[in-house]
């Protein structure tokens, strides 16, 4: 397991504590009763309740390390490191495309991903084509059918 620090904004840090509190309580509990109820109705040796409850349980377990992981090496900048004027992670950006078609982005973690919500990695070709960049500047990076470029129109950070 990599020992690289993990950066994240401050609300998907706290995303993910709540989805870590979530997981650890409600989630491990319902998997219990879950896991009552297949014992209950007998023989656990061809249950398949009981077989499903295992594996729920398993995989919470395994998502409560990886999430515990990650916060363990999360890593914030603080509000005075964070140059506002340039993209970074946490930054909100409007940017246009080539068909001056405009949108806009979030900078985010790569845990905190969510393409339909427009939240794009800082590890991604274009998260990091996008860092460090000011309104009026251009990213460029290579895409499957060549480079790919977008317009800086604008950075905010709440």
């Amino acid at each position: 397991m990599t020992r690289e620090p993990v950066r994240m904004t401050r609300q998907g840090k706290e995303r993910l504590e709540e989805q870590l509190q979530y997981l650890k309580t409600t989630r491990r509990e319902q998997i219990s009763e879950y896991m009552g109820k297949a014992i209950e109705d007998g023989d656990l040796r061809e249950s398949a309740a009981y077989d499903e409850a295992r594996m729920q349980q398993s995989e919470n377990e395994a998502k409560i390390a990886e999430i515990e992981a990650q916060l363990e090496r999360a890593q914030i900048m603080k509000d005075e490191e964070i140059d506002t004027s340039a993209v970074g992670v946490g930054a909100r950006v409007i940017v246009e495309d080539a068909q001056n078609k405009q949108r806009t982005l979030e900078i985010v973690g790569s845990f905190e991903v969510d393409v339909l919500k427009g939240k794009i990695s800082d590890a991604s070709p274009m998260g990091q084509a996008l860092l460090g960049k000011r309104p009026g500047e251009s990213a460029v990076w290579p895409g499957p059918k060549g480079n790919v470029s977008l317009k800086v129109i604008s950075v905010e950070y709440p």
